[in-house]
C-alpha cells in the first residue's frame, strides 16, 4: 500500500490521520474495501477495554494486544463486530490520558 500520514493539532490533542491507497487493488491488504478501512481510537487502558469487551461479545482479530506501528500496544476489533470496519484500540500514552480528565 501507499500511505501518508497526516498529522492535525499539537501536543496530547495531536491526531494522526492515515490515508492509504493500495498499490495492486487485488493483493492484501486491501486497504481500499470498505472505503473506511480502519479508525484507531487512543483508550485509557487497552487490557480492560479488550477484556470488557470480549465479555460483550466483541470479536477480536488474531494475535491479540500488541505492538503497533507507533510503538503503543495496540488491539483491532474484528469488522465482523464492527460493521465491516477494522476499529484499532490504541493504549494512550500517559499524557493523553491526564489531558482529558
Amino acid at each position: 500500500m501507499d500511505e501518508d500520514i497526516l498529522v492535525v493539532g499539537k501536543g496530547p490533542s495531536e491526531v494522526e490521520i492515515d490515508i492509504m491507497t493500495p498499490i495492486d487493488p487485488n493483493k492484501s491488504p486491501k486497504v481500499h474495501i470498505p472505503a473506511l478501512n480502519h479508525i484507531g481510537l487512543w483508550v485509557d487502558d487497552i487490557h480492560l477495554a479488550v477484556e470488557q469487551l470480549t465479555k460483550d461479545g466483541v470479536q477480536f482479530t488474531p494475535g491479540g494486544i500488541r505492538k503497533g506501528a507507533s510503538g503503543h500496544n495496540v488491539a483491532f476489533i474484528h469488522p465482523k463486530s464492527a460493521v465491516g470496519v477494522l476499529v484499532e484500540l490504541v493504549q494512550a500514552p500517559p499524557e493523553v490520558i491526564a489531558a482529558n480528565k
